[in-house]
C-alpha cells in the first residue's frame, strides 16, 4: 500500500460511503474502509479521528465559505441581504454535489450519533454567520438571531432540494424557504 497519497481523505471518504451504504454505518469498521481505499488504518487516522468524521469532511469548508461568500457582499447591505447572498452563494456552489449529498444525508438520518453530529455542523455553520456579521458591524443580538434563521432556512432549503425534482437548484429551494419564513412570520 502507499505510504503517502495526496487524495487520500477523499479516497477515504468514497470508500467509507460505499460501505456504510452496502453494511451500514455500525456493520463498517476503519479497517475496512482503508482496504477499501487502499490505505492503510494508519492513514485513515491521521486524515480523521473516527469512522464519523468521514462522513463530515466536506462541512469543514462549509462555515469558511459562507463567511467568504458573506464578505463579498457589500457592506452597506442590512444583516439580512448579507446572510441571503452568504447563503446564495453557498448554494450555488455546492449545487452540483447533489448525489453525494443525498447519500451522505441518507447514511446520516439511519444513525442517532450522526444525527447529533450533524446538529454540530450546523452549529458551526450558524456560529461562522454569526462571527461575519458582527465583523461587519451588525449588532450582536441581531447577529445571532440572523444566524439562526439562516441555518434554519439552509438547513429546509437542503430538503426541499434533495427531496424535490432533480432540475430545481438549491438556490431556488433557498429562496422558496426564506420567502415562506417572512411570510408565515409576518402572518
Amino acid at each position: 500500500m502507499p505510504r503517502w497519497s495526496p487524495d487520500a481523505a477523499l479516497r477515504l471518504e468514497a470508500a467509507a460511503m460505499s460501505l456504510f451504504e452496502r453494511q451500514g454505518f455500525a456493520g463498517t469498521t476503519v479497517p475496512q474502509i482503508a482496504a477499501a481505499a487502499g490505505l492503510t488504518t494508519r492513514t485513515f487516522f491521521r486524515h480523521f479521528a473516527d469512522k464519523r468524521d468521514v462522513l463530515f469532511l466536506r462541512d469543514r469548508e462549509l462555515p469558511q465559505a459562507v463567511s467568504d461568500f458573506m464578505e463579498s457582499v457589500p457592506a452597506e447591505s442590512s444583516g439580512a441581504a448579507m446572510v441571503r447572498a452568504g447563503l446564495t452563494e453557498a448554494c450555488r456552489g455546492i449545487h452540483g454535489w447533489r448525489e453525494p449529498i443525498a447519500r451522505r444525508r441518507n447514511i446520516v438520518r439511519s444513525e442517532p450519533a450522526l444525527r447529533e453530529r450533524d446538529l454540530l455542523r450546523s452549529h458551526y455553520l450558524g456560529q461562522a454567520i454569526e462571527e461575519s456579521l458582527t465583523a461587519r458591524g451588525i449588532d450582536a443580538q441581531q447577529s445571532h438571531t440572523l444566524a439562526a434563521v439562516a441555518v434554519t432556512c439552509f438547513d429546509l432549503a437542503m430538503d426541499r432540494w434533495l427531496e424535490g425534482p432533480e432540475d430545481i437548484p438549491l438556490e431556488d429551494a433557498l429562496t422558496s424557504v426564506w420567502s415562506d419564513m417572512r411570510d408565515w412570520i409576518d402572518a
